[in-house]
């Protein structure tokens, strides 16, 4: 083989070894494009249902508000009797508070904290 020779299968080598990478480009990039299609496809169809269901919604309550009433009797009032808990009180100043906001007169002999388990040992 001469030199020639081998130049030129070099340059085949290397033109053909180049267009196979130039064409594996054209084919990421349709593959790309049908996939970025089909993505614009499913958009435009959901943004189509969305559309036609907020056109029904409005559709019908147009003619619901021909139907409406207001009826207004005045103001409900609510009033919550507070209830306090143990979050930086005692339970003893609890316990007053609570009958306090119920009206009654707390019991002296009642007292809100069990005596402590553990304290006294029996030998």
């Amino acid at each position: 083989m001469t030199r020639v020779q081998i130049a030129i299968g070099t340059g085949l080598l290397i033109g053909s070894v180049a267009a196979g990478w130039y064409s594996r480009g054209w084919l990421e990039d349709s593959q790309r494009l049908t996939a970025m299609q089909a993505a614009e496809a499913a958009i435009e169809a959901a943004m189509e249902r969305e559309s036609d269901i907020a056109r029904r919604v409005e559709e019908r309550l147009a003619e619901l508000q021909a139907s409406e009433r207001v009826i207004d009797r005045g103001i409900i009032r609510e009033v919550e009797k507070p209830v306090y808990r143990r979050v930086c009180l005692e339970p003893d100043a609890i316990r007053l508070l609570n009958h306090a906001a119920a009206g009654t007169i707390p019991d002296t002999a009642d007292t809100a904290d069990p005596l402590p388990v553990g304290t006294a040992t029996t030998d």
